[in-house]
């Protein structure tokens, strides 16, 4: 009886909902006109503004994201329930769900590895030898903003954006102007090393599982962001001041496996391009099967010990006997998988949940299709995607990417180029445009603000558009 009256009453709320039939199966509804539909649109945007001020509110972003996904999708569920079509809005959130399982588990096995690989000590001994060597501020600058560029086509532009500027708050102590410049240097570099990889940031990675861009294409990329980076980054570097930091101290060693982890990481890679461009897989599954080399290779660290790192399993009898805690030097060496899976960033993965969920929610409703008419049926798609490449300025270029990709407009691949360059780039315009600039805000509160950024963002538009002409440049044969 509540079942009948609940529909009755949201059948009433329906006004003029239509649904085109074809053969047998129904299309979506329209509800961009419709209250739930306006409902989702605020519910989202409530979200999405707790979470672009989370250092404000101290309320972590993926708490108000994933509650607008579950509600956005409740309303969508009511609405189709009640019109006796549930299981079309059931097939479309379990679409949605799989493409985030997918983002998820490559994520998940990327930050495995680099977290293994920071409990091994390799990052730190890489920021100590850059320390050590002595370089000018202006080297420096260069240094990291090249060290930036390539790792963050492998790495995600988070960690290596952190990695420099631990670098970078060492060596400018008592120097904010260097500090200041090299740390924008670091935000553009990452963004625009992220953009030529599928590896390297979630644009790409989108882009790539979606199977709208090869692997080898993004790779024309590589001169276009080159010229995002290297155009900022040289007019930055007369500002830089022609002074020497103070020397550093001991390198510290990596600990045992450090390197073979390094190379089982590349195999990873090499793993999960084969499985999609040879055996037509997602590329998650072969990263899956990339994090067993990790798995294997660390019951290899545990059950076999070297003699000059003895393992914590070696002595651990003698320490139980005597009830004595195992000394650091031997719990170090200690390496446990699951325990660098249960220090991903959880709240980051959570909140892509929350916004591949919500916008999914949103494209359902009809909103994505009138998007998507204004942007690449109204305009040019050179200028909507250099529109997009702004808009990722202000919103997260992975938001910004997956509802140019939910869209499906009929562009050519130079476009998709274009939209990937442009999302990915786009960010560095401002601080908060990227997770690179926000966590740099949060790491060097003092010498990088949003402010400091601000200043230089003419210069940093420069290089938007030196990138994008030198696509139109060298590229043309994808349009």
């Amino acid at each position: 009886m509540f079942q009948r009256v609940a529909s009755l009453l949201l059948l009433t709320l329906l006004p003029a909902l239509s649904w085109a039939e074809t053969g047998s199966t129904a299309q979506a509804l329209n509800l961009t006109h419709h209250w739930v539909g306006f409902a989702s649109i605020g519910i989202f945007a409530l979200a999405y503004i707790l979470a672009m001020t989370e250092e404000v509110t101290e309320l972590n972003k993926s708490k108000p994201m994933v509650l607008a996904a579950s509600l956005i999708w409740a309303l969508i569920a009511a609405i189709y329930v009640a019109g006796g079509m549930g299981e079309q809005s059931g097939r479309a959130f379990r679409s949605c769900l799989e493409s985030y399982a997918e983002l998820f588990l490559f994520i998940m096995v990327s930050m495995a590895y680099l977290n293994s690989m920071e409990d091994r000590n390799v990052f730190d001994n890489l920021r100590a030898w850059l320390l050590s060597k002595g370089f000018s501020y202006r080297k420096l600058f260069w240094i990291t903003g090249f060290m930036s560029f390539f790792m963050s086509s492998i790495c995600n532009n988070l960690t290596t954006a952190l990695l420099m500027g631990a670098v970078i708050q060492a060596m400018g102590k008592g120097n904010s102007k260097f500090s200041s410049l090299a740390a924008i240097n670091v935000v553009v570099a990452t963004n625009a090393g992220g953009s030529f990889s599928p590896f390297g940031d979630i644009t790409t990675l989108l882009a790539w599982q979606s199977g709208y861009i090869p692997f080898i294409d993004f790779f024309s990329l590589f001169l276009p962001a080159v010229v995002n980076f290297a155009l900022p980054a040289t007019i930055m570097h007369f500002w830089i001041p022609r002074e020497h930091p103070l020397p550093h101290g001991k390198t510290p060693k990596m600990k045992r496996g450090a390197l073979t982890m390094i190379v089982l990481f590349l195999l990873t890679i090499i793993t999960a391009v084969l499985f999609e461009n040879m055996l037509r897989l997602p590329p998650a599954a072969g990263m899956l099967l990339g994090l067993t080399y990790l798995k294997f290779y660390g019951f290899y660290l545990q059950k076999w010990p070297s003699s000059h790192n003895p393992s914590v399993n070696d002595y651990a009898y003698v320490y139980k006997f005597y009830q004595l805690d195992i000394p650091d030097s031997h719990r170090n060496q200690k390496f446990d998988v699951f325990k660098n899976v249960a220090q991903l960033e959880w709240d980051t993965l959570l909140f892509f949940y929350g916004v591949m969920i919500s916008v999914g929610g949103l494209s359902f409703l009809g909103y994505l299709t009138v998007a998507s008419n204004i942007l690449y049926v109204d305009m040019d798609p050179t200028i909507a995607n250099i529109l997009v490449g702004i808009f990722s300025a202000f919103v997260d270029n992975g938001t910004i990417m997956f509802a140019v990709l939910t869209m499906h407009p009929d562009i050519s691949q130079g476009q998709w180029l274009l939209v990937t360059l442009t999302a990915g780039v786009g960010g560095s315009l401002l601080a908060i445009g990227s997770a690179a600039g926000v966590g740099l805000m949060g790491q060097m509160k003092k010498s990088y603000t949003f402010s400091s950024h601000l200043k230089w963002t003419p210069v940093i538009l420069l290089g938007y558009f030196g990138s994008i002409a030198t696509h139109f440049l060298l590229n043309q044969r994808f349009f």
